[in-house]
């Protein structure tokens, strides 16, 4: 009987926003801005550093993954998310909800070893500027890029396992916006205490590792700009590094919060909230800050755009 009672749910409910039922259009028309805004940000920013040969830096190849990765992490929930505002039935499967984990996961995982390496190419840019081509070649940030790809992969796979091994005895109502891994846990009726174990052991070195690998890089970047003499070449040196460090103290912020602390922490209340602005807020910013502060992006879709209407104009002509 017990057994019985420890299969797998054929699907899970997802409260989301059930209790808001008279904002739900509301939190729709929102979603969905913040979504398209997110996807065409980040759309742009991967077609323009593409497009323009002068962008083909080891530079804007890392932001043009980061880029990416933000499409991927905010398609996994959003569009979901919008879908359970506007209908009644607000369910997905159990093989959905693994995926969904999987992608998601997949996604925090690569980016936070991504954010990582950008640092690391700031660093070589600044505090090495001479030996930064030499170092800096297409082979090693080849490299670091599939380092990060693979890294939140394994990640990806060991809590996936981990997470829908679990039972979960009845309830299948996940108090969340989507399938992660705490709402999981929570929901579980098994012993929960490897996936916590994993969840601090793999948090200190897909989180807290590359974060403090980040907080160096920066130290010693910061010690060099201090040297500078000129204040226009402290101005020039910081804005290459500034968007980053924006969107690190966003990222981290709220990954880390989420991730890498005990379940006996965890309070779904508040964290639905921090869910939100690391799934859906944080992929909407990054083209944001990297476009308004990055004039090579700027000058580049300028330059898109200026070919774009003369072709336009010779087509009308003939």
């Amino acid at each position: 009987m017990e057994g019985e009672n420890q299969t797998a749910p054929f699907e899970f409910i997802i409260l989301g926003f059930s209790n808001l039922n008279e904002f739900q259009f509301l939190l729709f028309t929102i979603f969905f801005v913040t979504y398209i805004c997110s996807l065409g940000g980040n759309i742009i920013i991967i077609w323009v550093t593409m497009t323009d040969s002068r962008l083909h830096t080891p530079m804007y190849f890392f932001l043009e993954n980061l880029a990416f990765l933000d499409v991927c992490y905010t398609t996994t929930n959003v569009p979901q998310m919008m879908v359970h505002l506007l209908s009644k039935k607000k369910s997905i499967s159990y093989v959905g909800c693994m995926a969904q984990l999987f992608a998601f996961i997949f996604s925090v995982g690569s980016e936070s070893l991504l954010l990582s390496a950008m640092a690391y190419d700031r660093y070589l840019a600044i505090c090495k500027p001479l030996r930064y081509s030499v170092i800096m070649n297409k082979t090693l940030f080849s490299q670091l890029v599939a380092s990060c790809w693979t890294g939140g992969f394994l990640n990806s796979v060991v809590h996936t396992v981990l997470t829908f091994r679990l039972p979960f005895c009845g309830n299948n109502q996940i108090n969340y916006f989507f399938c992660d891994i705490p709402p999981l846990l929570i929901l579980s009726c098994g012993d929960t205490s490897i996936n916590e174990l994993a969840l601090l052991c793999i948090g200190v070195f897909i989180g807290w590792t590359p974060f403090l690998c980040i907080v160096l890089s920066y130290l010693y970047i910061i010690s060099t700009i201090l040297r500078i003499h000129s204040s226009e070449g402290r101005k020039k040196a910081f804005s290459t590094c500034a968007s980053h460090l924006i969107v690190v103290l966003l990222y981290y912020g709220s990954a880390i919060f989420t991730y890498v602390r005990p379940i006996s922490a965890y309070s779904l209340e508040k964290d639905r909230l921090i869910s939100v602005l690391y799934s859906v807020v944080t992929p909407m910013l990054n083209p944001i800050i990297y476009t308004l502060r990055n004039k090579d992006i700027k000058e580049a879709v300028k330059v898109i755009r200026s070919k774009w209407q003369a072709s336009g104009s010779l087509s009308y002509d003939l």
